[in-house]
């Protein structure tokens, strides 16, 4: 180590061997002020303007999408290739519409703009209009960042242990078992997340995002909470009206569709993101928040990493600085790889090989044999 805490950085892609390799969990060689000196400064700078101007290029793009479906694709392509077009038109606009929901969660963060009020205003319009409630998910999405891989404090996809694996994952764990078991989670584990709090932290009652008295908030946060839900009934209403003026098939196929798109894009990489089989946990002797961030994995989505505004390839600069607008997060992990070294994980495996993989290997955790240490990782033997 030199003056700020720099060390070696790994040079080129990782192999699947050196990806899967478990990651350092010892106390980091560097600090927060370490990474903070090494990514330029203007990385930091929040341009009202410039976030403006990709949320605005998102809404432009679906609007386009949604014109020509909608003046197209029944008039001229001939039944049943219809049908084809508007599955087309479903998977590309759940695409465009995710990067317009990573645009919105970059207000949860404040790393929108540096108005307050700016950021709420933004990211209660698009949350609401994708039926997420604003403020609820703002609240617990920031905690989970505050307590990223503690096995206690965690919010949300918190690993199970041996001890708690039911019966029907031992009756699932086989490859049609681990294909249904993702189609499920990505078709309904957001909904079911925000409406029961499906893994998410364990609470002594019943948790909802939607419940003002919920666990999950504070009494001087219960305001915010009816905000976000008010917010939802009134874009759910104008659903409503709109099922009555255009019918159900077509909500579906215009908004429907790609909302389902949408929840599913936002599963899939929070999860892989957070789910791999170098990444440890941590019990409360050994949980400190730096390690913690640092336990989150980037990951190559190809073209999409540009639609999705490099949330998937730059999250472990997110967990670390959450507050740096998208546009700079390349940039700023690129800064940080000699510092980090080889506490900077990178997994290019396909994604649909990863997902697999992730499903078959990360089962629970545990700690190794003989460990006295709070360190666990992820198991697959029953």
């Amino acid at each position: 180590m030199g003056a700020g805490g720099r060390m070696s950085a790994p040079t080129g892609k990782k192999t699947e061997a050196e990806a899967l390799r478990r990651a350092p969990h010892e106390k980091p060689p560097f600090t927060i002020g370490d990474l903070k000196k090494a990514i330029p400064a203007h990385c930091f700078e929040k341009s009202v303007i410039t976030s403006f101007r990709y949320l605005i290029q998102d809404l432009i793009m679906a609007y386009a999408l949604y014109y020509v479906a909608t003046n197209y694709i029944d008039q001229y392509l001939p039944h049943p290739l219809n049908y084809l077009g508007w599955a087309a038109y479903i998977a590309v606009q759940g695409c465009v519409l995710t990067g317009a929901w990573v645009v919105g969660h970059e207000c949860d963060h404040d790393a929108f703009s540096d108005y307050g009020w700016v950021n709420d205003l933004v990211g209660l319009v698009v949350h609401s209009s994708l039926l997420v409630p604003y403020f609820s998910w703002k609240i617990s999405h920031r905690r989970h960042h505050a307590n990223t891989q503690s096995l206690e404090n965690d919010e949300v996809y918190v690993p199970r242990f041996k001890s708690n694996i039911r019966n029907y994952y031992k009756i699932m764990n086989n490859p049609p078992g681990r294909v249904l078991v993702w189609l499920i989670t990505l078709l309904i584990g957001f909904p079911l997340y925000l409406m029961f709090n499906v893994s998410g932290h364990k609470y002594e009652r019943w948790t909802s995002h939607y419940d003002p008295h919920s666990p999950l908030y504070t009494e001087r946060e219960r305001k915010q909470i009816i905000v976000s839900d008010v917010a939802i009934l009134a874009v759910i209403y104008g659903l409503y009206n709109l099922v009555l003026a255009k019918g159900f098939v077509w909500v579906f196929c215009v908004y429907g569709g790609p909302l389902l798109v949408v929840n599913g894009w936002f599963t899939l990489i929070t999860i892989l993101n957070h789910t791999h089989p170098s990444l440890p946990y941590y019990d409360s002797t050994e949980w400190d928040w730096l390690r913690g961030a640092l336990c989150t994995v980037d990951r190559d989505y190809g073209i999409l990493n540009k639609v999705f505004h490099n949330v998937c390839n730059a999250h472990v600069c997110h967990h670390i600085f959450s507050m740096i607008p998208h546009y700079h997060g390349l940039e700023a992990t690129e800064a940080m790889k000699p510092v980090l070294g080889n506490y900077y994980q990178y997994d290019g495996t396909p994604i649909l090989k990863a997902m697999y993989r992730e499903m078959k290997e990360c089962i629970y955790v545990q700690k190794d044999e003989g460990e006295t240490k709070g360190v666990y990782w992820y198991r697959k033997e029953f």
